[in-house]
């Protein structure tokens, strides 16, 4: 009888920060560089890439689950209402970064969102003004050629402090622009990268 032959599972060329934890993957294949209007998603990212400051996405990534529980699912409307009761109970769980700045940090933000919200009817408005609405489409080649800062993550970090936001400095707001597709910095050779 003859045999058959199994076929290999073709692996997808990824952008190389990727690596080979599925989480990552995951993130890479279905959420980076990909545009987000919806408010909430915009308020997760933010509150995720706040929390990075200083920590690698890997880290934060994997701890995505418990951020939602911890910030009501992202909803700025509740998170906006937690008080220091709220935070020294979060300053015990585990599953997120205990870093009593970001957790407050967090809260604060959430209230600035709002009156963004407010202002532009969206926070997505807002935020897309950057750009002027549109993706920026970078194509790097490696590592070495993705930038950590650009004019407009400038422009927007220095509009957000002026506001009020904490942990949003221009590297931040550089990896939050890629994390909602505001900035697609898919690499050469990516099987998602712009040809």
């Amino acid at each position: 009888m003859p045999t058959k032959k199994l076929a290999k599972k073709k692996e997808k060329n990824r952008c190389s920060w990727v690596g080979s934890d599925p989480q990552m993957q995951v993130y890479h294949d279905t959420v980076w560089g990909r545009p987000k209007k919806d408010d909430i998603e915009i308020f997760e990212a933010l509150v995720l890439d706040t929390n990075q400051a200083g920590l690698s996405w890997k880290c934060i990534l994997h701890k995505r689950d418990n951020f939602a529980k911890a910030f009501h699912n992202f909803d700025p409307k509740k998170v906006s209402k937690m008080t220091n009761k709220d935070v020294e109970r979060l300053m015990q769980n585990t599953g997120i970064i205990r870093h009593r700045g970001k957790i407050t940090g967090t809260i604060n933000n959430a209230k600035l969102f709002l009156g963004i919200q407010k202002e532009y009817g969206t926070f997505s408005k807002y935020i897309w003004s950057f750009t002027g609405g549109k993706t920026i489409v970078g194509k790097p080649r490696s590592i070495a050629d993705y930038h950590t800062h650009t004019a407009e993550s400038d422009a927007m970090s220095k509009d957000l402090k002026k506001r009020g936001f904490i942990f949003t400095g221009s590297t931040i707001c550089y990896a939050f622009m890629q994390g909602i597709g505001m900035v697609d910095d898919h690499a050469q050779g990516c099987f998602l990268a712009h040809r």
